[in-house]
């Protein structure tokens, strides 16, 4: 019943048209003329000195850009392709094209895994929208690298070294966080393109151990795993970017979601697309998610209502809920992404055009442990949005997602 009462309350939030002389627009109509305001002048300043600047954040009145070789690196890029989704216009794909291709060398990095975010999004959309063929080889590559992360005694892909930076003074063997699971649509997708089953297997096996050892009896998620690499064996389940290890970090929930979502798209298998609604039942029962179903960046954060919302956390979830609904049918599951739209598409969450340094979205959380990007708007929450706008219309068009 709470969870019930919690969906309607979340429904008041949406209007589903915006009203502008009479005339009625679609959610998603609104959404793509402030997108294209916001995202038009992002991408004017990250091309303004003649070379391509990677927008992460906006703080203190600048917008912060991060090198190519960060985790975050893709995201502008696939949210350029998706600017060129939804309007068909040619010159988002133009500069889409540029920002894409200034990933090059990513194709070869093996320090860290989150190569799937920075090409898939970024040279995995271009060529699903274009069919560059000079797209899959990058793609093929970048899965080889990744592969090099397989830790065959575990059966996980390693998600950081345990030898660099903050990573190392955890005491560390082979930690994998629920993130990872985000990558292996990356791997799937080699395979289809090369035909070496390795890709596929390797994703198969990491999910099968992830479901095994990530998860508590509620569905809820920990952060990070971390294997013994002689026996195998789990040495640790810890967070270290939620509030405390047995904390239910926000934006980990939403990993798992879509991340179990997309191989159910990819292997058929049932147990997957159960794990991920066993997820979205925990996160949406949760007596912590707030009315509006914008999440605090962790769900048992101490300070709660007085916590950051994390709005990355929300626009990951509504665009894998879009996917759900069209597995199940069930119209629990799009009114909740529906819902969730509606509240970021609401003055709490949407910037009002010309402000945020461009950014669509505001109030996201990076990392509050690390004092990384608290409460401000963040490149990955603005492409999760727009890809849950583009399932929406297809979803309401009768069209197929994929």
């Amino acid at each position: 019943m709470k969870s019930i009462l919690r969906l309607l309350a979340l429904m008041l939030v949406l209007s589903g048209a915006a009203c502008s002389g009479g005339k009625k627009t679609s959610i998603v109509d609104e959404n793509i003329e402030i997108a294209k305001r916001q995202i038009g002048d992002l991408m004017r300043a990250s091309e303004q000195t003649g070379e391509v600047r990677i927008p992460s954040t906006y703080k203190n009145g600048e917008v912060d850009y991060v090198p190519t070789d960060d985790w975050v690196s893709g995201f502008f890029a696939g949210t350029l392709w998706y600017m060129y989704e939804l309007t068909g216009d040619e010159t988002w794909a133009e500069h889409a094209r540029r920002h894409t291709e200034n990933l090059d060398s990513i194709q070869y990095l093996q320090w860290h895994h989150d190569v799937g975010f920075m090409i898939y999004d970024s040279y995995g959309n271009g060529l699903r929208l274009t069919g560059e063929k000079a797209y899959e080889p990058v793609i093929v590559q970048t899965a080889k690298s990744l592969a090099t992360r397989f830790r065959e005694v575990p059966g996980v892909i390693q998600s950081w070294d345990a030898d660099r930076g903050w990573q190392a003074e955890r005491g560390w063997q082979c930690p994998v966080i629920i993130d990872n699971m985000m990558n292996l649509e990356l791997l799937f997708k080699a395979t289809e393109l090369s035909g070496d089953s390795t890709y596929y297997n390797i994703a198969v096996r990491h999910a099968d151990r992830t479901m095994q050892e990530h998860f508590r009896e509620d569905a809820s998620c920990y952060h990070v795993v971390d294997y013994d690499l002689t026996t195998g064996e789990v040495r640790r389940r810890c967070t270290a970017q939620g509030y405390a290890d047995e904390s239910a970090w926000a934006r980990g929930q939403a990993w798992a979601v879509y991340g179990y979502t997309t191989c159910y798209r990819i292997t058929g298998d049932r147990k997957y697309l159960d794990h991920a609604l066993k997820v979205c039942d925990f996160v949406f029962n949760d007596p912590n998610l707030p009315e509006d179903g914008i999440p605090y960046w962790d769900f048992d954060a101490p300070n709660i209502p007085d916590e950051p919302r994390d709005a990355s956390t929300a626009a990951v979830i509504a665009s894998a809920l879009y996917e759900i609904y069209t597995y199940t049918n069930d119209a629990a599951h799009k009114e909740r992404a529906d819902a969730l739209v509606g509240s970021l598409s609401s003055p709490a969450y949407r910037a009002e055009p010309g402000t945020n340094g461009g950014f669509i979205l505001m109030h996201s959380v990076g990392s509050l442990p690390h004092g990384s990007n608290i409460d401000v708007p963040l490149n990955y929450a603005d492409y999760y949005f727009l890809e849950a706008l583009i399932r929406k219309g297809r979803v309401e068009a009768g069209e197929p997602l994929f």
